[in-house]
């Protein structure tokens, strides 16, 4: 019996269909791949993403090592301008004043920079040096020493501050010992001649400013003088808060480049 012309007509189109199938599975899981290794080069090339609590950290490194990456002329400003408030001008407007810098001191350690009292508390805190500058106001008449105590964290400098601002009336002389500057206004700024402390924290450090007279003189009675008084303190103040701004300035939020591997 011979085959007719329709015999046998479902076979090779079968074989075709198979075969275009198993293409089109190897096709799409190609394709598939592709995207996954796709999906893996754009994930290496975008930035790296800190979480919240890395990019604090980063951050808190960013502001403990300032103390020995930013020139000293940045730390402590060539000028700094303090207010004296209106009260101390028989109730006229506060006026701006400008403390011009008269020499900046090498580091030493925290009990050498620091009066006794204060130098015992910052060194059971861990204070690891004690940077300081003086200052001496547009009149001449008054100078100041601001220091810088480093410490091993911001837990260690809140703990210290805490205890120098319990340790007595910060009107008292005693935190920071004077830094004279040979040649200029505060040449004889010794530790008999301070007047006034003061003293504050941002990060790992503790900001302390003491100030005196120029002339030398040792420390008076000056609450019944409300001009001198207010001008001291607002020099302090001023020193100590310009310090702590440079140090304590907040970083910008940590990024990575967007390179492999970051």
């Amino acid at each position: 019996m011979q085959s007719g012309p329709g015999d046998g007509f479902h076979a090779a189109p079968a074989r075709r269909n198979r075969r275009r199938a198993a293409l089109a599975a190897v096709l799409v899981l190609s394709l598939a791949g592709l995207a996954v290794a796709a999906a893996g080069l754009v994930a290496q090339a975008l930035p790296r993403q800190f979480s919240a609590a890395q990019q604090r950290q980063i951050m808190a490194w960013e502001i403990a090592k300032r103390w020995r990456s930013l020139p000293e002329g940045t730390i402590f400003p060539a000028t700094v301008t303090y207010h004296l408030p209106g009260y101390a001008l028989d109730g006229g407007r506060s006026l701006a004043l400008r403390a011009r810098r008269l020499g900046v001191s090498s580091a030493v350690r925290c009990d050498r920079g620091a009066a006794p009292a204060a130098g015992r508390i910052l060194d059971r805190s861990g204070c690891r040096a004690l940077l300081r500058a003086t200052y001496a106001d547009s009149t001449g008449s008054i100078v100041a020493t601001v220091g810088v105590a480093v410490l091993p964290g911001d837990a260690a400098a809140r703990a210290a501050q805490q205890q120098l601002a319990s340790a007595g009336p910060r009107n008292l002389p005693g935190s920071v010992r004077t830094a004279p500057v040979p040649g200029t206004l505060a040449a004889h700024f010794y530790d008999g001649q301070r007047q006034l402390s003061w003293n504050t924290r941002t990060g790992p450090y503790v900001v302390l400013a003491t100030v005196g007279y120029a002339d030398g003189r040792p420390r008076v009675h000056i609450a019944a003088d409300s001009y001198q008084l207010a001008e001291m303190t607002n020099l302090d103040q001023g020193l100590a808060q310009a310090v702590s701004g440079v140090l304590g300035r907040t970083p910008a939020t940590p990024t990575c480049p967007g390179a492999p591997g970051c």
